[in-house]
């Protein structure tokens, strides 16, 4: 849900700062990670693939959260993201990437504790 969220809301994004990396690219590469994430997952099901699905939702949650509370400003090419609101689609996209969160550290536990 995230990634396909993250590529609607690209162009848009890419729009308020053409130069540089732009917000758009930003999205749509968090967009193809997290798709390339659940793919490693459903192939391969294993505590790596399960700990990477974290690390990208987590990674994911942390800058949602951060640019709608911090305004951090532009890194070299990556431009300022701060956007002080909550709409439905952020919300959404908050919400699938904790529940990702969640699911992928459950299963890897679930992982670690099964028989072999």
């Amino acid at each position: 849900m995230s990634a396909v969220i993250h590529f609607q809301l690209a162009a848009g994004f890419q729009q308020a700062a053409p130069a540089g990396i732009g917000g758009g690219n930003l999205f749509r590469i968090q967009g193809a990670v997290a798709v390339l994430a659940a793919l490693y997952v459903l192939v391969r099901g294993t505590q790596p693939s399960f700990l990477l699905a974290a690390g990208v939702a987590l990674a994911s949650l942390v800058a949602v959260i951060a640019y709608r509370y911090i305004q951090i400003p532009a890194i070299g090419p990556i431009p300022s993201m701060y956007e002080p609101v909550w709409y439905t689609a952020k919300t959404i996209t908050a919400v699938a990437e904790g529940l990702a969160l969640i699911l992928a550290l459950a299963a890897y536990t679930l992982h670690r504790k099964s028989p072999r």
